[in-house]
């Protein structure tokens, strides 16, 4: 493993040694670093562009200046790494900082967001090929797939963002409202659980009746202005969660699996009260110490049950912990929603359309956690919806290949149950195809959303790179160049590794 992963990253470090030398060759004949100063009218414009012609080095031959370029980069190894200066004398490495910063905490949230859902619809519909179900949901995923990526944002804006600020000025939802999404709600569950007619009337009926309960509920108390949802809630989610992990990691047969998983529900139920008082003094550092502590506290009840794969309830009851955590955490930011919104710099209209932060709001952890949520929601849906298609899609036709192979009917014949035909036959193997998009996406959107950035003004790589080319910013451009190249080599290590991890029959060697 070790000396193949080497081998390939030498072979790519080769590679993206050329591509950059072409690269660099090009962008420096695609235009003039100079040309915003020659058209200037500033009385010091001759000073201004032999300053810059000095620190870009303009005077050496580009065949010649890349070696400059490539030196800072060498200097890594002396502690004195560098990518050069941009146009306006800024150091890249600072520029790049800050638009990665912004790039990585958008894109991250949005391909994973969209992995999650994609893969969940993707896979069942696979299971209920030509359903309502399926026909609906390829339906929304080809919508989604073909609408343009600026004219889906600024639909986000005018009715996600300025729609739900209006909302929340006097937030009670109208009964046609309830009505009408309590039917819609009815018939997408009727469509995924399926089954015979009176089995689909019951779930028809059951879901329509809860959303309407829910939403009359929430629009009573006026839940929107004040949101949280409570120790009781959060137990009840706690158990759904057991079951639901239990259900899909183990078997609900599987007792042992089953008692450790609703064991860490109590305990965190347990703890709801005393972790307020943590909150308050929560920073990033606690934060990731307190997800440790949950999945090791998951590993170690799974462990002290045991049963015949003690390793299994572990897994299980680990899982359990860490979506408990995330729901308490969850509640927590819910509690200061009010605070945020009612802030003066706010006004009353949380969800942001533009930029990454709010100027001049002030608060806690937890207030800034909710200032980055309001101003990352629209871009993340944005790319989410776009990319949800693919994956859907993706999944579905891996899932339906993988499902028709003989070891399935094999794994069926030999009696075992569905839950383990899907999950652990046929999940893992569909898992293989999917891998290659997510790596590739991954690294592909690290260079930056252009449009969605652009949109929602958000200064990350995207925006930085349309800058650069704009003004034929060399050392700009290079650098957006080695982060991207190096984001690829990287993820494709990555899912080398994965494609073994999936499947025991791939084994990458010297």
């Amino acid at each position: 493993m070790v000396a193949f992963l080497t081998r390939r990253f030498l072979a790519s470090l080769l590679v993206l040694l050329i591509a950059s030398y072409i690269v660099y060759i090009l962008t420096c004949y695609s235009g003039n670093p100079l040309q915003d100063l020659m058209e200037s009218n500033a009385k010091n414009k001759d000073q201004l562009i032999a300053q810059r012609v000095a620190y870009l080095h303009l005077d050496i031959p580009p065949f010649l200046r890349y070696f400059l370029w490539l030196g800072g980069i060498l200097a890594a190894f002396t502690g004195n790494f560098t990518l050069g200066l941009s146009n306006s004398g800024q150091p890249v490495t600072a520029q790049l900082g800050a638009a990665a910063a912004s790039t990585l905490h958008l894109v991250l949230t949005a391909t994973i967001v969209a992995i999650i859902f994609g893969v969940i619809i993707g896979i069942t519909t696979a299971l209920r090929q030509y359903t309502a179900y399926d026909y609906g949901a390829t339906l929304l995923s080809f919508l989604f797939f073909s609408l343009p990526i600026f004219w889906l944002a600024v639909m986000l804006k005018q009715y996600v963002a300025i729609g739900f600020n209006n909302f929340l000025a006097d937030p009670v939802i109208a009964t046609s409202t309830i009505i009408v999404l309590s039917l819609v709600s009815g018939v997408i569950w009727l469509g995924i659980i399926g089954g015979n007619w009176k089995r689909r009337l019951i779930v028809f009926g059951v879901a329509a009746v809860a959303t309407g309960a829910v939403l009359t509920f929430l629009s009573v108390t006026k839940w929107f202005d004040d949101p949280s949802l409570g120790i009781v809630v959060i137990t009840v989610m706690g158990v759904g969660f057991a079951f639901l992990v239990t259900t899909l990691s183990a078997g609900l047969e599987n007792r042992k699996a089953l008692y450790s998983a609703l064991t860490v529900v109590v305990i965190g139920a347990a703890l709801y009260y005393p972790l307020q008082y943590v909150f308050a003094y929560m920073n990033l550092w606690i934060m990731l110490v307190l997800a440790l502590v949950a999945i090791a506290v998951g590993i170690v009840v799974g462990l002290l049950f045991g049963g015949a794969d003690k390793w299994v309830s572990a897994r299980t009851a680990a899982i359990t912990a860490s979506l408990m955590g995330l729901t308490i955490m969850l509640d927590r930011y819910m509690q200061v929603w009010n605070i945020y919104s009612n802030a003066s710099s706010i006004n009353g209209r949380p969800i942001a359309t533009i930029g990454a932060s709010t100027p001049g709001l002030s608060g806690d952890f937890w207030v800034s956690g909710v200032d980055q949520f309001a101003h990352i929601l629209l871009p993340t849906l944005a790319l989410m919806l776009a990319s949800l298609a693919g994956y859907s899609r993706y999944s579905r036709a891996s899932m339906l290949d993988v499902m028709n192979q003989d070891y399935i009917r094999t794994a069926r014949s030999k009696g075992l149950t569905e839950r383990t035909v899907v999950m652990r036959h046929a999940f893992r193997n569909a898992l293989i195809p999917i891998v290659t998009i997510i790596t590739l996406d991954f690294g592909a959107l690290i260079g930056g959303a252009i449009v969605t950035e652009n949109v929602f003004s958000i200064q990350g790589m995207g925006n930085l790179f349309n800058e650069a080319i704009t003004h034929t910013d060399v050392n700009t451009i290079m650098g957006v160049f080695l982060v991207t190249g190096i984001a690829a080599i990287l993820f494709n290590a990555i899912a080398d590794v994965v494609y073994s991890a999936l499947d025991p029959r791939i084994r990458v060697s010297s």
